[in-house]
């Protein structure tokens, strides 16, 4: 399979998803140019990465959505493409329209970086049909604005059609405000859109690929072909 990872000006975790798709799973890699409109037909799988792309200026993602490669990944969207959104590449598919909600400072205002448990929910999505429902997965975060929010009635959406993927959790799988890092609605870790083609969590899976690193829970996520 063939992966794309758009690169941002303040992206940083560019790197660590180009290095888990190819040396750790064996994906060949190209780097996408957020300044290029390109046919991206060609790709299995498009990672939206992590960072602080613009700087985060007015707010994360605000600025990264207006790319000109954007564009090209609404319409590799739309035609069933597989796009992943991590931490900030998240909050860019919020602003982009692909995915519904928005993040928000986290509460407390600090900024969280540890391993965090998350739950599966939902495992009839091509990121997460290697999961087992409920499998509690160890992956960090590292972020200041990751808070989920969205209406009530978007939420309510979400729920009935399946589409929040993962919670926080507890280690064996509760839920409960003393394992939700960020103070996210319904302890929310990431959501998908309508058709799960497109998905955001602000986790980093790319980071738990190794042992070295603590986990490799993440690493069937990243397998979608």
């Amino acid at each position: 399979m063939r992966a794309g990872v758009i690169v941002f000006p303040g992206s940083n975790c560019d790197r660590d998803a180009y290095y888990a798709l190819r040396d750790v799973l064996g994906y060949a890699v190209d780097y996408l140019w957020h300044d290029e409109a390109r046919d991206l037909s060609d790709y299995g799988l498009v990672i939206v990465p992590g960072g602080f792309s613009y700087g985060d200026y007015l707010r994360p993602g605000a600025i990264a959505r207006f790319a000109r490669m954007m564009d090209s990944l609404r319409a590799y969207a739309e035609r069933g493409g597989r796009v992943l959104g991590i931490c900030n590449g998240f909050q860019i598919l919020c602003e982009a329209g692909l995915l519904p909600g928005a993040l928000t400072r986290n509460i407390g205002l600090k900024f969280r970086c540890m391993p965090v448990h998350i739950r599966v929910e939902n495992t009839e999505t091509p990121f997460t049909r290697r999961y087992r429902q409920g499998e509690v997965l160890q992956v960090p975060i590292a972020h200041g604005d990751g808070r989920y929010v969205c209406d009530e009635a978007t939420l309510q959406q979400l729920r009935t059609n399946g589409q929040v993927i993962f919670r926080y959790c507890s280690p064996t799988g509760e839920l409960g405000e003393a394992w939700n890092p960020n103070g996210s609605i319904d302890h929310i870790a990431g959501v998908a859109n309508a058709q799960f083609n497109v998905l955001g969590m602000m986790p980093h899976p790319e980071r738990a690929c190794e042992l070295l690193l603590g986990s490799t829970d993440g690493r069937r996520l990243l397998q979608v072909d």
